[in-house]
């Protein structure tokens, strides 16, 4: 990877812990931090960081991890993901921002939606993270946040919305866990229409998912793993231009597809 000056932006399905089992899944996640110009800091909201009014989380140097999974094998509960500081990273996203609307900064440390594919992406940990918060799940106004973060990509910060194309867990079937059936319907229609949406640059379509796309609410029965994806489009230089998809196919029935903005 070289390091240039204007990144894209991504929309990522980042996976539980087990993940960083799966080989097909952690061989894509590397070639496409390898196909990508190297970051000079990654900047990443995780659908598992609800908060508002916008926080972001330390920047200090071995930021901790948050587990915040449970029932897996022990040895995730083990890993770690010592980034470096990332104060003057802070300093940069806040400068974005108005007096009266800067995020805050926290002491938390980093979710399982920003390190496990940040493990596998940039394994040696040797670039700033921040996780940024996600502050409502209202797309218009998440399109906005992105559009405020978008100079960033011209000083060489990767911007990243960690989520996951379809997430409906409650709805997964017994083989669609051990991995022997086809993904279910509603997550192979939710991701046809996704995609084709995508294509055509329809962001105000996207935007109304929740009555207009096939699959919901079973797709999504909470949102937070798909509103990510408008910050990522409201970072893009043309929200409207297709993207390009990085990653597809199916993981437990979940559409794992990522997507590259310019």
């Amino acid at each position: 990877m070289n390091v240039q000056a204007n990144m894209p932006a991504l929309y990522l399905g980042h996976g539980a812990p087990p993940l960083l089992d799966d080989a097909v899944w952690t061989e894509q996640l590397a070639q496409l931090a390898a196909d990508l110009p190297r970051p000079r800091a990654v900047l990443i909201v995780s659908a598992h960081w609800e908060s508002a009014p916008l926080a972001l989380s330390s920047p200090e140097a071995g930021t901790p991890l948050v587990y915040d999974f449970s029932g897996f094998d022990p040895k995730y509960y083990r890993m770690t993901y010592a980034t470096p500081d990332a104060t003057g990273m802070a300093q940069q996203v806040a400068g974005l921002f108005g007096s009266s609307d800067k995020p805050v900064i926290t002491n938390r440390g980093l979710d399982h939606g920003a390190w496990v594919p940040l493990r596998v992406m940039y394994p040696d940990a040797n670039i700033p993270v921040l996780q940024l918060s996600v502050p409502t799940d209202d797309p218009e106004s998440l399109l906005r946040l992105g559009e405020t973060l978008r100079p960033l990509r011209e000083q060489g910060v990767l911007i990243i919305g960690s989520g996951f194309m379809t997430h409906g867990l409650p709805f997964l079937r017994r083989e669609d866990w051990a991995g022997i059936a086809p993904p279910p319907a509603w997550s192979r229609d939710f991701d046809d229409w996704a995609r084709e949406t995508l294509a055509r640059g329809d962001v105000a379509e996207l935007a109304r998912y929740r009555s207009v796309a096939p699959g919901m609410p079973y797709a999504h029965p909470t949102v937070e793993h798909f509103v990510p994806l408008f910050i990522t489009l409201g970072a893009a230089t043309d929200p409207t231009a297709p993207p390009t998809t990085e990653i597809d196919g199916y993981f437990l029935g979940l559409s794992k597809r990522s997507l590259s903005v310019a």
